[in-house]
């Protein structure tokens, strides 16, 4: 049974993702004082409740402060109203009834959905008394709060509550889905991708990069198997910023590289991998992520199956992101919807491998094999030694893990990058590991001088 879902809508600037943001417990959305920097629907869980149920922050209704976003924001913010059990229409204590409120309040009434009027940015009790205004905008559950300070929540919640249908049979989060973070530089089609996944205009697609600002969390299955999209903003160089609005999406952006289990790099098939995008597939590589490309907008190059040019422009990319080289590439169309069911079984592909666990006996004769291949050079007057290897049992809630060994040698530093590639190539001629960056920790005699090293 899907989980109830809230739905916070309002004029711009009256504070919906700083609600958003108190009642999610932690910071998502974007904040900011310049109207209509919430384009997307943002979508978390809110468990302040006796029960959890989804929160989704629209962008700001009317008003145009972005002309060229106004009818998708607005065309998102209707969509979420629809699909919405209950509806937070967020005002502005200190700016009081507007016209554009009335007109909203006739929009909101017109759904027939249960609505709770919030009064936002009463910060004082003083002001307490500014939210009697609203009364003439006709609604039986109002309640005044101030989304910075956390006034008034309890009581939020306790009127959505009465408002929501019974919790019963409802599932929160699945821990286990894996979160798919797409990322890439402005244009490339992430937003296409996202929507094209879900069949949903969940987030707003125009060809004026930087569209997408926040790091937007969506729950969808394939297949039956759930998983987490998290849509981010373009990652552009630092020097091209615009905004202050901007600089703060690439920071969410390359912190959802962080916490994602698995990057989906979307490329521009027609103009092929840039000097961002290897910086961008750089940030993946450092963050020890699992990882697939998607060569995006194959539709523009070639209308027609064309198997060599596929394998000509696969290469071509893999050349060029050769320390990436573990991310198997999916030649793709958000627009046409091509391969877009081939993305998600590579994505399947790289979970179940994840899961494999190489056997520690086995796993001992692939490092002596490959040590009597081809020795590590001596440094000084001393050879590297490996004494025993083991995989680690991984922990923790992440969906997909990247495989992790234990080397007992006799000292790590006498170990040099390129014969830490050469054993990892090793490890995967035997166990392949597609997706997946393997990480080797080196253990000195009685567990001095340790090291992580990853390939």
């Amino acid at each position: 049974m899907p989980i109830r879902n809230v739905a916070i809508v309002g004029r711009p600037n009256v504070g919906k993702s700083a609600l958003f943001n108190r009642l999610a417990g932690r910071m998502i959305s974007i904040v900011h004082d310049q109207p209509g920097v919430t384009r997307d629907r943002i979508a978390s869980v809110c468990k302040l409740g006796s029960a959890p149920f989804e929160i989704v922050d629209t962008g700001g209704i009317g008003d145009d402060p972005d002309p060229d976003f106004a009818g998708t924001t607005r065309e998102g913010a209707l969509i979420a109203i629809e699909s919405s059990d209950v509806i937070l229409f967020v005002t502005d204590a200190h700016d009081g009834v507007t016209p554009l409120d009335a007109e909203l309040a006739s929009l909101i009434r017109s759904s027939a959905r249960p609505v709770v009027l919030v009064v936002n940015k009463v910060d004082v009790e003083a002001h307490e008394g500014r939210a009697d205004e609203f009364s003439r905008l006709g609604f039986a559950h109002t309640v005044a709060v101030s989304a910075a300070h956390g006034r008034g929540i309890t009581d939020l919640i306790s009127e959505v509550e009465a408002l929501l249908p019974e919790a019963a049979g409802v599932e929160p989060e699945a821990a286990e889905a894996p979160k798919l973070a797409l990322v890439g530089r402005p244009n490339v089609g992430k937003s296409s991708l996202v929507n094209a996944i879900l069949g949903d205009k969940r987030t707003t697609v125009s060809h004026i990069p930087g569209t997408t600002r926040d790091a937007v969390d969506v729950a969808t299955e394939r297949e039956g198997r759930p998983y987490i999209l998290c849509d981010t903003a373009g990652i552009r160089h630092r020097s091209r910023h615009n905004t202050s609005v901007e600089v703060f999406s690439v920071m969410r952006s390359e912190k959802t590289i962080r916490r994602a289990d698995l990057n989906i790099l979307v490329i521009d098939a027609t103009t092929g991998v840039t000097a961002q995008d290897k910086k961008i597939a750089g940030l993946i590589q450092s963050a020890n992520k699992p990882a697939v490309i998607a060569l995006n907008k194959w539709d523009l190059v070639c209308p027609t199956d064309d198997p060599e040019l596929v394998r000509d422009h696969v290469a071509r990319v893999q050349r060029e992101l050769f320390f990436l080289d573990y991310a198997p590439v999916v030649v793709l169309s958000a627009l046409t919807g091509e391969n877009v069911r081939r993305l998600f079984t590579t994505v399947e592909k790289v979970r179940q491998h994840s899961t494999r666990r190489a056997g520690t006996g086995e796993l001992n004769r692939v490092i002596r094999a490959a040590m009597e291949r081809q020795a590590p050079a001596i440094k000084g007057n001393r050879r590297f030694k490996i004494l025993y290897a083991t995989q680690v049992n991984e922990t923790g809630r992440a969906a997909i893990k990247p495989p992790q060994f234990i080397l007992f040698v006799n000292d790590p530093s006498l170990l040099p990058d390129s014969y830490v590639n050469y054993l990892c190539a090793r490890i995967r001629d035997k166990w392949e590991y597609p997706g997946l960056p393997i990480l080797l920790r080196l253990r000195g005699r009685e567990g001095k001088n340790a090291r992580t090293m990853e390939s």
